[in-house]
């Protein structure tokens, strides 16, 4: 019989039609299987699909098609996060409509992952630009908003002027623009937001019952929260009936502040300058002020941030010192984190210290440590460690750490202070000035003011008949078709509101929504979410670990209680995976060593690209590109081939893990059916435990040389056919996630008539795991001097005799007196001289 030969592109073509055509991956609720819900954060539709992408993808659907195997029912869809910037400044560089770039994107990823074999319901595919995705989200942010946890305020902003639109905190890098690398600004502009603060408790306090996240996302989280308990202390400004008030952890330092720094953005800091006796001196500070709000409010926060300030002509008291105190504007200190202003205290902390060096401000010692008496004179850093409090009253002699609740409780009694909680976490700016995304549903009276467009009138649709402006501005509000308007309340006219939301609105609760993709009634249904939410595995890259994250957990919470959903969290278990490099680099168009996933499809087959990306290393480690490597997986798959292939008039279609009926195996065929259960328990293991595909590829590839060395010996006899045939059946399916159309192809071929995708796991017989003998190491005084074959469950007499009895020990034992000997059952016999 000629040899087959193993062409992977028809090969591919062919099952993934078959799939298609018998729907094989669709799915409903079905309550008499226990559910599992996998889901791949879903990309944006950028053009084309990266190895990123191939990796990202290629874990889920291992871990989807292995968990149908083992009788869940598996919900795993995809979708587009279609709205956005890059969209639109593509379609303005490219002279065309962001719709248009962004349907013909679409449609060119979901050949390409189709193209991959992926186990997608695609009956569940939705695109968040689309009117029946997004007349959801302004329904939700309307009931946001007659809830109060949507509202609108004048707020600094950070503006990127190429883009047009405000940026988060999280979108700026380094001062720059995430998505253009333009230099940032600060402007004040009325904006929407939604009252994330108002859930700070509760998203860091549920960090704690989220075991399934990997620690450095939870201390992202926690440390971008940043619940801080401390004191509130008022400092009264000399001169004026104003007062400044200070957040502070450490009010065991009061009585070492010296100054006071304020934020640029700090209300107060206008009227202090007003009020400055020297115009000159008023000046600079402005220039100062102008200079720091357009920096990176970031790059503000960091420790390596040369610090600079001005002074503004003020002072204010120490309020249990009695001492005047300069105020300054200090570019390190930030609106965003407490009150905006600083009390000073330079002794004992760094970045007050260097400051105070720079500008010659002075310092006083109030904690001291024992043994180390401290001069400021002589002080070349803060000290920031435990010591008795000095200079500090009555609290004097006492351990800092103890005086912080003592003077709390005096600042109070005196009315000087109050206890109070501080957060890091600020509410969510969700207006975007540009047109590429979901209008918020509300119009602007005259009469009325802000008013809310009724429900019954959504979605509010986003013109798809204006053209966009060459230097990016969002022709909205230049479209008269839209933006012309009746008031609900009054029938006056009324205009619309212009600003977009934010593209982290639509991906906050997408995965809700494929729950019920198709329910035109509500944008989500109750007894499917019931069914399938909470999300089991959702596998995505660390930058999304504050962010989108965060955003998501948020909005779940607000629909809880605005009666939508019943869920406390959306993602039981979170899977960051590594990024995709070259040369130690990340893959970037820019750098030029940008892998294309279809060329290595054209050339080696969807399995080996799948398989290659699993193999090559951990997923939560990065993954360096290797030619070779993508060699190595296709050589491996064309060895499994031929091997079936040659096979192909001995195999028969006995099952994986197939029963013995009674026969008594010795030799080769025992050794190849032990080696068949350990492989499938390994395989099982790796990918429940920690997804550790890698390994468990390894696994097979043992089994199938295990195959080699034993197919001449066993394929002689029915009992060694059969033998051959469980091992071979057990290689396919447990390899199946991973190569499903190769594994599918060669399963038809053994003979058998149903799907492998649909198949059962096997499940492997820990009778066949039992061996006969093992090898035992032999120490002499911790060193290695031989090894012995024991019987598996010898006791510890037999094998000290056996050890003994080795010519090489006895040889080391020669002149020795044994002292002791210590055995480990069917490992280890380690013989103690002296």
């Amino acid at each position: 019989m000629s040899e087959s030969v193993y062409a992977p592109e028809a090969l591919e073509a062919k099952w993934q039609q078959i799939w298609e055509e018998r729907g094989t991956f669709k799915v409903g609720i079905d309550h008499a299987k226990p559910k599992h819900y996998v889901l791949e954060m879903f990309p944006y539709p950028s053009g084309r699909i990266h190895m990123g992408h191939v990796r990202n993808y290629s874990i889920g659907d291992v871990v989807a098609r292995f968990k149908r195997m083992q009788g869940f029912n598996v919900l795993h869809p995809i979708g587009w996060d279609a709205f956005g910037l890059p969209a639109e400044n593509a379609a303005v560089k490219h002279g065309t409509h962001p719709a248009k770039w962004t349907y013909e994107n679409i449609a060119t990823m979901r050949t390409q992952l189709r193209r991959l074999g992926y186990s997608y319901d695609w009956d569940r595919e939705l695109a968040t630009c689309h009117p029946g995705y997004y007349r959801w989200e302004q329904l939700y942010f309307l009931k946001l908003l007659e809830k109060g946890l949507a509202y609108r305020k004048k707020s600094p902003v950070n503006w990127c002027p190429d883009c047009h639109t405000v940026l988060a905190n999280e979108q700026v890098e380094d001062g720059l623009c995430w998505r253009c690398d333009s230099p940032v600004e600060q402007r004040e502009l009325e904006q929407w937001f939604l009252r994330i603060t108002d859930y700070a408790d509760e998203l860091l306090d549920w960090l704690d019952k989220l075991p399934g996240w990997p620690e450095r996302v939870l201390t992202m989280q926690r440390n971008w929260i940043g619940r801080s308990h401390g004191s509130e202390l008022e400092f009264q400004v000399e001169g004026l009936d104003e007062r400044v008030a200070v957040f502070t952890t450490r009010p065991d330092t009061l009585h070492g502040a010296t100054f006071m720094s304020l934020a640029a953005e700090h209300p107060l800091v206008e009227t202090l300058l007003a009020a400055c006796p020297d115009a000159a001196q008023a000046e600079q500070a402005r220039a100062f002020v102008h200079k720091v709000r357009n920096m990176d409010r970031i790059a503000r926060g960091a420790d390596d941030l040369e610090k600079e300030g001005v002074f503004t002509g003020a002072h204010c008291v120490n309020p249990v010192t009695g001492a005047r105190m300069p105020i300054w504007i200090a570019n390190f200190v930030l609106m965003g984190y407490g009150t905006g202003a600083v009390m000073a205290v330079p002794a004992h902390d760094q970045r007050d210290f260097e400051f105070a060096r720079k500008y010659g401000l002075p310092m006083r010692v109030v904690i001291q440590p024992e043994g180390q008496p401290l001069d400021p004179a002589d002080m070349d850093a803060a000290y920031t460690g435990p010591g008795l409090l000095v200079n500090s009253g009555a609290f004097d002699g006492q351990p800092n750490e103890a005086a912080k609740a003592a003077i709390t409780e005096h600042l109070a009694l005196s009315g000087l202070g109050k206890t109070t909680v501080n957060y890091r976490l600020r509410d969510w700016n969700v207006s975007r000035q540009r047109y590429w995304g979901a209008p918020i549903p509300v119009v602007y009276c005259q009469e009325c003011g802000v008013v809310p467009v009724p429900e019954a009138e959504l979605p509010v649709l986003l013109p798809l008949d204006v053209k966009t402006r060459p230097d990016g501005k969002s022709p909205l509000p230049e479209a008269e078709s839209f933006l012309a308007a009746t008031c609900p309340r009054c029938g006056g006219p009324a205009r619309r509101e212009t600003d977009t939301m934010d593209t982290f609105m639509e991906s906050s609760w997408y995965f809700m929504r494929y729950a019920c993709a198709r329910d035109e009634a509500q944008g989500l249904d109750p007894e499917a979410l019931k069914y399938w939410m909470n999300v089991d595995l959702y596998i995505g890259g660390i930058e999304h670990a504050i962010l989108h994250l965060l955003y998501s957990r948020f909005y779940v919470k607000a629909l809880r209680d605005l009666g939508v959903v019943e869920l406390d969290e959306p993602f039981a278990n979170l899977l960051t995976q590594g990024m995709v490099l070259m040369d130690g680099a990340k893959m970037s168009k820019s750098k030029g060593n940008v892998v294309d996933p279809d060329d290595m499809i054209r050339t080696y087959g969807a399995d080996t690209t799948r398989l290659f990306c699993l193999f090559a290393a951990p997923p939560e480690k990065d993954l360096e590109w290797s030619e070779q490597g993508v060699e190595g997986a296709s050589r491996f798959l064309k060895r499994l081939w031929r091997l079936v292939d040659e096979l192909a008039p001995v195999l028969s279609p006995v099952g994986a893990c197939a029963p013995l009926e009674g026969q008594a195996l010795t030799g080769a065929a025992r050794d190849l059916r032990r080696k068949e259960h350990q492989t499938v328990q390994k395989v099982q293991r790796d990918i429940m435990a920690n997804f550790q595909f890698n390994t468990a590829i390894a696994a097979v590839m043992e089994l199938v040389n295990a195959l080699y060395l034993a197919k001449d010996e066993l394929g002689g006899t029915p009992e060694g056919a059969r033998v051959l045939s469980s091992a071979v059946s057990s290689a396919l399916t447990v390899l199946s996630p991973v190569a499903p159309h190769i594994c599918e192809e060669l399963w038809q071929r053994m003979g058998y008539t149903s799907l492998l995708a649909s198949a059962p796991w096997p499940a492997h017989d820990e009778a066949a795991l039992a061996v006969d003998e093992v090898t035992v190491i032999v120490q002499i005084n911790g060193k290695v001097r031989g090894r012995v074959a024991v019987p598996a469950g010898a006791d510890t007499g037999r094998m000290q005799a056996l050890a003994l009895a080795e010519p090489n020990v006895a040889r080391h034992l020669e002149g020795h007196t044994v002292r002791k000997v210590i055995t480990v059952p069917d490992k280890l016999v380690n013989i103690v001289v002296g």
